[in-house]
């Protein structure tokens, strides 16, 4: 495959943007953008596993503001170097956050712990488990914190499962 083109700066003001080369047209695109960088990591990470799954490659580059202007952070040759293994996706934001003196991560922890509180509550009402007693959702908000995403979606499958095998019983 063909090296791309250096990634150029975003237009705009300097914010968290993560860019994806497009190869077919050589050029690239901005896919993610943010004030904070956590959101645009995370938004980074979804899209690479989506892309894998798929059995392709993502080319990425991630600019963000220093000194009032524009700064490459990450270029795909430094991602690889830098990594043992060479996989350049980010970890879980509730892993990669770091307190700022904005308190976006702790939001975004949140906002992240929400939809996983969510998707277990969801799972539990296909699963006909509707009315929680208060103990039962001190469980499920304690584990919403404590489990990373694709491991609550494995337990919502494990809980969908269970509830077609009951009602095919």
């Amino acid at each position: 495959m063909p090296e791309p083109s250096p990634c150029p700066p975003p237009s705009g003001a300097p914010r968290w943007v993560a860019m994806v080369h497009e190869a077919a047209r050589d050029s690239w695109v901005p896919a993610a953008q943010s004030p904070y960088r956590t959101p645009v990591l995370y938004a980074v990470g979804e899209m690479t596993r989506t892309v894998r799954a798929r059995g392709a490659e993502l080319t990425l580059a991630l600019w963000g503001p220093e000194g009032g202007g524009w700064r490459l952070y990450d270029t795909p040759e430094e991602k690889a170097a830098a990594e043992p293994g060479g996989s350049a996706e980010p970890r879980e934001p509730s892993e990669t956050s770091e307190p700022s003196e904005t308190g976006e991560p702790d939001k975004l922890t949140e906002r992240m712990t929400n939809r996983r509180h969510q998707v277990l509550t969801a799972a539990l009402s296909r699963a006909g488990l509707y009315d929680l007693a208060p103990e039962d959702g001190a469980a499920v908000r304690a584990l919403a914190g404590r489990l990373d995403e694709p491991t609550v979606r494995r337990v919502a499958h494990w809980l969908a499962f269970a509830a077609g095998a009951s009602a095919a019983g």
